[in-house]
Order: structure tokens, then C-alpha cells, then sequence
């Protein structure tokens, strides 16, 4: 079952480094400030906490921008799961 929800920046774990493109980032920094966040990024949600592996610019936009929430397509998954992300 997957829902879409805004979720604490602070609560999203991202546990696999990544390289964001500063000029795509700052794309959607002007984005989000002048229309908001149109795309949720996709967390799973494991045993209560959240995992971020996709949606690496919207969340560095959502930062830089001071924003509290991020709007996020939650699915929720088992520790298996998670460690086939992980992989």
C-alpha cells in the first residue's frame, strides 16, 4: 500500500551517498519556491523509520530552501526489503 504524506526532512534516513547536479538542484529550488513541490519523492517506510533513495534533488532543494516537510510517496516495507535497497 503506498500514501503520499508529508514527512519531517529530519526523519528521512539516506544511507547511500549521492552527487546532485548544483544547476538541477537550483532548478528546483526556483521551482518549489514560486509553484511548490509537484513530485513526491519515494521513502520506505521500516519498522517506523523513513529511507530515501530516490528523489536526492528535491531533497537538497527542500533543504537549502529551509523547508520543515518534504510531500513523500510512502511505501511500507520489511527489513529484507530494505536490504535489497541497500545492496
Amino acid at each position: 500500500m503506498v500514501r503520499v504524506q508529508e514527512i519531517p526532512l529530519n526523519q528521512i534516513h539516506r544511507p547511500l551517498p549521492r552527487t546532485n547536479d548544483a544547476n538541477k538542484v537550483q532548478a528546483l529550488m526556483e521551482s518549489i519556491a514560486d509553484i511548490g513541490q509537484q513530485e513526491p519523492i519515494d521513502v520506505l517506510e521500516v519498522d517506523g523509520q523513513y529511507y530515501g533513495f530516490s528523489g536526492c534533488h528535491r531533497y537538497e532543494a527542500c533543504q537549502r530552501l529551509g523547508k520543515e516537510t518534504i510531500l513523500a510517496r510512502v511505501r511500507r516495507a520489511n527489513r529484507s526489503v530494505l536490504k535489497m535497497h541497500l545492496a
